[in-house]
């Protein structure tokens, strides 16, 4: 009862609700299937209690999957920090360097920026990740990233073993023919294993090893991409507004020297910016240790600046048909259901007689750009 009772009154509690999401399920499938069949595996290739090597084998095993789930569920459920609703400076004249979010009724911290996902200001956001559920800034940085570390080297080591246990198993029950491959999967090895390596056996490692070597390509590459940025000590926002500000320079020819003003010049300073023996970040997600020629406010400067370039540079529009914001609006035809963009940002609704003013253009939102101006003309 007492359990019970301070289960229910856990007040982060409804933070449980993230794991309700087909990233999370997904996400959380994938290392289920791929622990789960290497343990099994392991048992038919290298039982873990005849030998030294099985053993540690089978404890690097256990070990991977604790440390994987551990950094996982820190990342989805620790956060990354939100600039307190109603935020403003502690100098009142420093507000006219910051931008003002009206969804959360205060002024947007330096490195923080609006997730419209979570519908909060995110300290230092770096993106917002559907497999976690959450955004990835401030204060989970350093756990998501030892997720993207932890789930390569894990799924490395299940593909050796998956890989290993299909050699060992069908050696012997393989028969060569000068035209033909016959593999026999019910003959009986000469070492009966612990536990039958049968065709649904041989099928399921199959499968997690096409799981495993996939997972291992696609987050290491996206561990590398994380740790790019954070030895520069940006997050990946920031990397497209230093783009943005070079390109904004160049164009107007204005001559300014735009100099990134968190990177510390050294590796080493900016690493330890995420990565604490603690598990705690530096920082308290507001105030920013910074380049000795830039300030706290060199980074929103630029940014004001953009915003203001993106306005001059904006198209008007008038809406003239009603838009709930669903995201696969069968009522508005095929063929703006079938260009929905594949983002998991809300829609914004819009109500004829509107007027909009949009801001954004790329080559690959040209013909939905051109669909959608029939619409808004």
């Amino acid at each position: 009862m007492n359990f019970l009772t301070a289960l229910v009154t856990f007040e982060n509690l409804h933070e449980v609700r993230r794991l309700c999401h087909w990233g999370p399920v997904i996400a959380l499938t994938v290392i289920a299937v791929c622990s789960s069949m290497a343990i099994l595996d392991s048992i038919i290739w290298y039982w873990p209690l005849d030998t030294t090597g099985g053993s540690f084998n089978f404890i690097m095993l256990i070990n991977w999957s604790v440390l994987i789930l551990y950094n996982y569920f820190n990342a989805m459920f620790v956060g990354p920090g939100y600039i307190p609703l109603g935020w403003k400076p502690e100098k009142e004249e420093d507000t006219k360097y910051l931008q003002f979010c009206r969804m959360c009724q205060g002024y947007k911290a330096p490195r923080s920026h609006h997730c419209r996902k979570c519908n909060r200001c995110v300290m230092k956001m770096d993106h917002h990740c559907p497999w976690i559920n959450n955004c990835c800034g401030h204060q989970n940085h350093a756990y998501f990233t030892s997720f993207l570390l932890l789930a390569p080297l894990g799924c490395s080591h299940a593909a050796f073993i998956f890989i290993m246990t299909m050699y060992t198993q069908l050696y012997e029950r393989i028969s060569f023919g000068w035209s033909t491959v016959k593999i026999d999967m019910s003959a009986v090895r000469r070492f009966q294993p612990i536990m039958p390596f049968s065709v649904p056996a041989f099928a399921a490692t199959l499968f997690a090893l096409g799981l495993a070597l996939g997972t291992t390509i696609a987050v290491g590459m996206l561990f590398f991409i994380q740790m790019k940025v954070i030895l520069r000590n940006k997050t990946s926002v920031e990397a497209w507004i230093e783009e943005k500000a070079k390109d904004r320079i160049q164009y107007y020819q204005t001559g300014e020297e735009f100099i990134f003003p968190y990177d510390l010049g050294r590796r080493w300073e900016n690493f330890k910016q995420v990565f604490t023996w603690s598990g705690s970040p530096e920082g308290d997600g507001i105030q920013w240790p910074i380049h000795a020629k830039c300030h706290q406010h060199t980074l929103t400067i630029e940014q004001l600046k953009q915003k203001a370039d993106k306005r001059v540079r904006s198209i008007q529009y008038r809406v003239v048909e009603d838009y709930n914001g669903a995201c696969c609006p069968l009522s508005k035809g095929l063929n703006t259901f079938f260009r929905t963009p594949c983002t998991e940002e809300p829609r914004i609704g819009l109500h004829k007689g509107e007027t909009i003013l949009a801001t954004r253009g790329t080559n690959a939102m040209t013909s939905e750009t051109s669909s959608e101006e029939k619409k808004v003309k």
